[in-house]
């Protein structure tokens, strides 16, 4: 149900400073933020999940009819990170699944051949 929004890692952080309590959202996936966002509010509004989101301050109310809020709002908290790393930048997920059933079927037929 999850593949429309073309995944790679999802993390959620709660962390406290100085007493407060704050929340930290990571994703990583093949798409754009807009397009991602859009796809996972359409998903979630569609089957009827709701979002972690939802206990945040100032989230949107209306964001599974309104997606663009939805995205002005993580826009408005977002930290941008100051670096970053792939162990395979500009391979989708997609792809390294195919390539792992292809492993797979390889090792498979290497045992079948011993």
């Amino acid at each position: 149900c999850l593949a429309v929004l073309k995944l790679h890692y999802l993390r959620w952080v709660l962390f406290d400073v100085k007493g407060d309590t704050y929340f930290m959202y990571q994703g990583i996936f093949d798409t754009d933020f807009d397009k991602y966002t859009e796809d996972a509010v359409a998903l979630f509004s569609a089957t009827g999940i709701t979002t972690v989101f939802v206990n945040l301050e100032g989230f949107p109310e209306d964001w599974k009819t309104n997606a663009p809020a939805f995205i002005k709002f993580v826009r408005e908290h977002q930290c941008p990170s100051f670096l970053e790393y792939g162990e395979y930048p500009y391979v989708s997920a997609e792809e390294i699944k195919k390539a792992l059933k292809l492993k797979a079927a390889f090792s498979d037929m290497l045992d079948q051949m011993q």
